[in-house]
């Protein structure tokens, strides 16, 4: 008997008639005998290679037996894991606290739990809000950026309705005290948007050997994707986190995610109040921006080619001669900036405590409660809103998705309907 090593280490015992002489072959005998002798022939090679390879190889005896790596080979395999990057998660918190257009710290409470029992775990996560007066510079570029947040924030002209909005502007405070409980350090810099910071962290975070991961429904991130800077965002329809990386991004779109803000300049954003060619140029659409930007490369060089040649089609080149300082206003107003002046320390990028969580975020659910009661003082917190229908906000759902052992906390008895 022969007894050989086979790659997944478990020993194989083959009788030597099973082992077949190349001469079978040459037998010419009926078709089927020949048809045999083929299969024969391959299952020979088959062993006979895995014969070679446990007799050539140091790690197998003669008998082929599996002995012990080398211990220089051993400490190859463990600096090789030591070395794996690991993960540093940026939370771009202010997203999280709307429901469409709507105020909403119930929403907030439903994501970020959900993020810290199935996203990030004990990864270090650094939270981000927008500074103050942080779009001020690409309003003054294109006035209609996210004008319609501002038109919208006008409508709350009850008193109610303003008591509601001015609680939730208090409310940030205690979104800051439930992060730091839970061990996260929260950024904020003033004139700048959270955007613009977690561009700039991302940076620092690469040249230190991390990988970095974006917590954000916004797609302006898109423009950072690499093999090493993916994005984790929330989906609805399916009440969990989805991550968006490299391959789902040329699966998506058929380009590069380095040519993804040239194509934003082009295409326009209805969400942030950028108007694209196509109000101008209607029949300068999607396929037509992504042929070009794949022969060019970038916005800059596809201009710079329009303005000295004949580029694309007859209406691409005239949409792109005659409104170049219109996509030139875009780019600067959709480019995130990579130079804020903030540093990220590196005690920052440590394995986060998350013994925290499940009080925190108790703490933040009967907050969230008491908020529900002054903004509907009419209605119960189970009843109210569309939020409500979709996200279950009771600590028991709560304190199980962060650890699925703890006690399930009962509601005060005064509190008879939530």
């Amino acid at each position: 008997m022969v007894e050989i090593a086979a790659a997944n280490y478990s020993r194989v015992l083959i009788s030597p008639s099973q082992i077949l002489h190349p001469l079978s072959l040459h037998s010419r005998r009926s078709p089927k005998v020949n048809k045999f002798c083929i299969s024969a022939e391959k299952e020979r090679r088959r062993v006979g290679a895995l014969v070679a390879s446990a007799s050539s190889t140091q790690a197998f005896n003669r008998a082929g037996s599996v002995q012990p790596l080398p211990r220089n080979e051993l400490d190859c395999s463990r600096a090789g894991k030591a070395t794996a990057k690991g993960r540093v998660f940026f939370l771009d918190v202010n997203p999280l606290c709307y429901e469409g257009s709507r105020p909403s710290l119930s929403n907030f409470g439903h994501w970020i739990s959900i993020f810290f029992s199935q996203v990030c775990h004990s990864d270090p996560v650094i939270a981000v809000f927008d500074g103050e007066r942080g779009n001020e510079h690409r309003q003054q570029l294109l006035p209609s950026y996210k004008a319609h947040r501002k038109k919208y924030q006008r409508r709350y002209t009850s008193p109610s309705r303003k008591t509601a909005l001015s609680h939730f502007g208090r409310s940030t405070q205690v979104i800051r005290d439930f992060l730091q409980k839970c061990n996260v350090p929260v950024m904020q810099v003033e004139g700048h948007e959270a955007d613009d910071i977690i561009a700039t962290l991302v940076d620092q975070v690469l040249e230190k050997g991390y990988r970095a991961v974006i917590a954000s429904p916004d797609k302006d991130f898109k423009q950072l994707i690499s093999e090493d800077v993916q994005i984790v965002m929330p989906v609805p329809e399916l009440g969990r986190w989805s991550f968006y990386t490299l391959k789902h991004y040329v699966a998506q779109y058929n380009c590069d995610p380095c040519s993804d803000l040239s194509l934003r300049c082009i295409l326009g954003d209805e969400v942030d109040g950028v108007p694209g060619l196509q109000h101008l140029a209607p029949a300068f659409g999607r396929k037509t921006a992504i042929k070009l930007l794949k022969k060019h490369g970038s916005l800059e060089s596809l201009l710079n080619a329009a303005a000295v040649r004949t580029v694309g089609k007859q209406y691409a080149q005239e949409a792109l001669t005659k409104h170049a300082e219109h996509l030139r206003r875009n780019y600067e107003v959709l480019a995130l900036k990579r130079d804020v002046n903030v540093f990220l320390q590196e005690d920052l990028l440590v394995e986060r405590n998350k013994c925290n969580d499940p009080g925190a975020l108790t703490d933040l659910f009967f907050h969230l409660q008491d908020m529900e009661k002054i903004s509907r003082p009419n209605r119960s917190y189970a009843s109210s809103g569309s939020s409500s229908k979709n996200i279950d906000l009771s600590p028991c759902i709560l304190l199980s998705r962060v650890n699925h052992s703890c006690t399930f906390f009962a509601y005060p008895q005064d509190q008879k309907s939530v």
